[in-house]
Formats: structure tokens, C-alpha cells, sequence
């Protein structure tokens, strides 16, 4: 079965840029990420996305689940979650491992549910 790939375009845009300033991710106490290397992705009218390089999260808080979901404009996504001092979040990050040439920069990067933790970005640090 063959699934669409879909370009960025005018009615549904996709922007990433440098963002600006330091990135904190934090699960309860923990602190996940540390970045001042984020990308900020923007796409259409959803609320936008810290992408955070993989080598400024602790990584020895994921573990690799079995989720896996499809963007036809990103590519295929899988799923981390994160094991802390305070508990398991399920499936709190996500990553395109190999995302779409239309949002390469992303690759090597996660993103963090909003819902599941605290993404502080601080443009003054």
C-alpha cells in the first residue's frame, strides 16, 4: 500500500528555523533536554514544534516503543518514552529518523509532547 508524500505549499506551509535562545525540557523534576541548538518547525496553523537534537536529550532516559505514525508531508515518525525518578511518560517524544527532503533539517532531531512535558524556551539564554 502505497502512502502519499505531500510538498509544503501556500495553503499548507511548513517552516523551519534556528530557534532562538536555550530550550529546557523537563518531566516532572528531570531534566530531559538541554539545547541552544532547537529548531522551531511551523506547520499551518498548528502550534509550533521545538525539534531538539538528539545529542542535547539525555538518552539514557528513552526507551524506543513499538508506536509508529505517518506524516505524508514529514515521513514516518517513531516514539520514545521517557523513564523518570517520578514514573514512565508512554510515547512523550517523537522523531522523523528519516523525514522527507522538504524537512531534512529535522533529522537527528525529537520533539516532545506538550501534554507530556515541560518545553520551556528561554530567548534570552
Amino acid at each position: 500500500m502505497s502512502r502519499p508524500v505531500l510538498q509544503p505549499t501556500a495553503e499548507h506551509p511548513i517552516t523551519i528555523e534556528p530557534t532562538q535562545g536555550r530550550v529546557v525540557v523537563r518531566i516532572g523534576d528531570t531534566v530531559v533536554a538541554d539545547s541552544r541548538g532547537a529548531l522551531t518547525l511551523q506547520e499551518s496553523t498548528y502550534p509550533a514544534v521545538q525539534y531538539i537534537p538528539m545529542a542535547d536529550v539525555d538518552q539514557s532516559l528513552l526507551r524506543r516503543t513499538d508506536t509508529a505514525t505517518y506524516c505524508p508531508f514529514k515521513g514516518d515518525a517513531s516514539y520514545y518514552s521517557v523513564e523518570t525518578p517520578d514514573g514512565t511518560v508512554d510515547d512523550a517524544i517523537w522523531t522523523y529518523e528519516k523525514p522527507y527532503a522538504a524537512v531534512a533539517e529535522i533529522a537527528d532531531h525529537v520533539a516532545f509532547y506538550a501534554n507530556r512535558a515541560d518545553v520551556t524556551v528561554d530567548p534570552g539564554a
